[in-house]
């Protein structure tokens, strides 16, 4: 990916959403770009993330705190938790679907964020909402649907690239915490890169000393990217 080629844009200040003492700006690859779709691939592989309809990477002047994270999955083990995670729900049957709007997902998703994101603007996605954030036309994105019986638990949004695979959000019944749905969205997630034959699962942003982002440490082994490239994670 050369930016003589492909035009970056720059985003205007913005609230960040980690630190409320802080402003953000993001990279954005020209949403009007041909081929989006080949492309996404190697903007992974250098770090970007998606978001809807944009491929983005945190290009903040003060802070430099985002850093991508991806696991190498053909050596990945679950740990001693992350078994007692699967064992705990060895109940539920996880679907490979379609991405896309249903009235049942979007139930699922308004109830996830009204629990999850109380007050923060996104607790009030309408159905458009829903389909600008998670889905995009050129994105090979599938659904993995968590179900016990015929119950939605949660939806795993999940990007397929030739290189990887990346873990763009999860919902999940907000009622059912105590199955660590979240945990378990990432462990199906490595295993669909383990039948795709795929060598990672990106995971986004890791950032050091965060509550929010000190979970993804536990999926070993961890790389991330610094300016130099990917390196081992090393706690």
């Amino acid at each position: 990916m050369r930016s003589d080629r492909i035009r970056l844009f720059q985003t205007l200040p913005h609230d960040c959403g980690y630190y409320d003492d802080r402003t953000a700006q993001n990279l954005v690859i020209d949403p009007a770009a041909p081929q989006l779709e080949q492309l996404y691939g190697f903007a992974l592989e250098r770090g970007f993330r998606r978001a809807g309809g944009h491929l983005y990477f945190p290009h903040c002047p003060a802070c430099h705190a985002c850093t991508p994270c991806r696991v190498e999955v053909a050596r990945f083990r679950p740990d001693r938790s992350q078994r007692r995670c699967l064992k705990r729900n060895g109940d539920l049957e996880v679907v490979e679907s379609m991405a896309g709007y249903t009235p049942e997902r979007h139930a699922l998703y308004e109830a996830y964020l009204r629990r999850r994101h109380a007050g923060g603007g996104m607790d009030e996605a309408d159905a458009g909402d829903f389909r600008r954030f998670l889905t995009a036309p050129w994105s090979p994105t599938l659904f993995l649907e968590m179900r016990k019986n015929d119950r939605l638990l949660a939806v795993a949004v999940t990007d397929v690239c030739l290189n990887g695979v990346s873990a763009v959000y999860t919902f999940y019944d907000p009622d059912e915490a105590a199955r660590s749905l979240g945990t378990f969205a990432i462990l199906q997630q490595v295993e669909l890169a383990k039948r795709r034959e795929l060598p990672w699962l990106y995971l986004g942003f890791w950032i050091d000393g965060h509550p929010k982002m000190d979970y993804k440490r536990n999926f070993q082994p961890l790389q991330i990217r610094r300016p130099d490239g990917w390196q081992p994670w090393v706690g």
